[in-house]
């Protein structure tokens, strides 16, 4: 068997199989003749090919007719050159576009693309094996370009409706302009990092190996994680900012509850080589307590000692029973924080100068500071530079 027939019989296990509708604008009879007879040698089944010799007329029957892709001569009496690729985007989008032409123009090529074509190929280098990969390549790259639109979108509305039900919250108004700021410059980094993956995956994909995509897809992943935890954490700013939090007691089981969120918080610091060290230290008498709002507490307290803590460090959480409230004690050996920056601790978007390029919003210790309020406790801090920080949350034994 040739190398040309093994590719074809690939090429023809991987498209889906269905008919897939092609609308070839070609002024051309011959050439349109030619790539009719090559979609025939292939599996005329496959394929059904509707032919229009002027752009008005392709445009006329996409408006009319569904297609799952555009074959598109850049030379057509009615429309020249890549004004015919601008004027099927802006009206369909979401089909398909693989340019034909009789130039081997590496720029108008690239020009394409750029406009929103999936593909080019030069007329005279046309065969079945570069034809039909190249109508499954388009194809491919576009729903990929499809989801990743969606997901913007979805993303988007997110980010709509969670800042509708902020501005919704009273006394929101002063710290809008701080979430201005703090938006332009903690959401600016993952949302790049979504739009440079996507418009490579787009318009390199042909280009990238399996590895890489992995990659670009892990990150697409990550960024939208940052952007929704971002979202999540302003979410509950204004909640806490409008006096809607509420303390709902149910009987816990304290130890358990903390053990359980150390081995969670573990795995991450086991990337840096860190140990949770838990200890209780007396005798816990039934109480009722808030889960939600202590999981807030103790677990942004413990992933900010993770997070500032050098590797090979160690992280001490003590639980501290007394007669009429609870201690809770969660000391690291980190970088501290400048004396400067202790009396605004707890505003939100306020981080101190030492953190560097650690990620972080600053909202977090305005949270932990409104939940344990809203718990009826206190919290304290005492922080040196370059020794590490030590954090009491003490709360009402209910």
């Amino acid at each position: 068997m040739s190398e040309s027939s093994v590719g074809v019989s690939q090429l023809q296990s991987n498209i889906e199989q269905k008919v897939i509708r092609i609308l070839l604008i070609e002024d051309d009879v011959a050439e349109a003749r030619l790539i009719k007879e090559i979609l025939q040698n292939f599996n005329l089944n496959q394929f059904s090919l509707t032919h229009v010799t002027r752009l008005q007329n392709g445009l006329n029957r996409l408006k009319q007719e569904h297609f799952d892709l555009i074959l598109l001569d850049l030379t057509l009496p009615d429309s020249q050159g890549l004004a015919s690729v601008e004027l099927i985007v802006q009206n369909f989008a979401h089909l398909p576009i693989v340019v034909l032409t009789n130039t081997n123009d590496n720029q108008q090529a690239i020009e394409a693309v750029r406009q929103g074509a999936q593909d080019y190929l030069v007329k005279r280098k046309i065969n079945i094996d570069v034809l039909v990969r190249s109508i499954q390549y388009a194809i491919e790259r576009q729903k990929a370009s499809d989801l990743l639109r969606e997901t913007n979108e979805n993303l988007m509305n997110q980010i709509q409706q969670k800042t509708a039900e902020l501005m919704k919250a009273k006394e929101i108004n002063h710290i809008q302009s701080e979430l201005v700021s703090m938006f332009s410059h903690d959401f600016r980094s993952p949302l790049t990092t979504v739009l440079s993956c996507a418009e490579l995956l787009q318009n390199k994909s042909d280009r990238l190996n399996e590895e890489k995509k992995v990659y670009l897809f892990q990150m697409l992943r990550n960024a939208s994680k940052n952007m929704v935890q971002l979202l999540d954490e302003v979410l509950l700013v204004g909640q806490t900012d409008a006096d809607t939090f509420r303390c709902n007691l149910t009987p816990l089981n304290l130890e358990l509850f903390c053990l359980e969120l150390v081995e969670q918080l573990q795995f991450n610091a086991d990337k840096k080589q860190i140990q949770i060290v838990f200890d209780v230290q007396g005798e816990i008498k039934q109480s009722a307590w808030d889960e939600g709002l202590l999981r807030h507490i103790l677990g942004n307290l413990l992933a900010n000692a993770i997070k500032y803590s050098p590797d090979g460090k160690q992280i001490k959480f003590d639980l501290i029973p007394q007669s009429q409230v609870m201690v809770f004690r969660i000391q690291d050996w980190g970088i501290g924080i400048p004396e400067e920056y202790h009396q605004n601790l707890f505003q939100p978007f306020h981080r101190a100068s030492n953190v560097g390029r650690i990620p972080g919003t600053g909202l977090g210790l305005a949270i932990v500071k409104s939940c344990v309020e809203t718990h009826q406790g206190e919290i304290k801090i005492d922080s040196q530079v370059n020794e590490g920080t030590t954090v009491t949350v003490t709360l009402p034994l209910l």
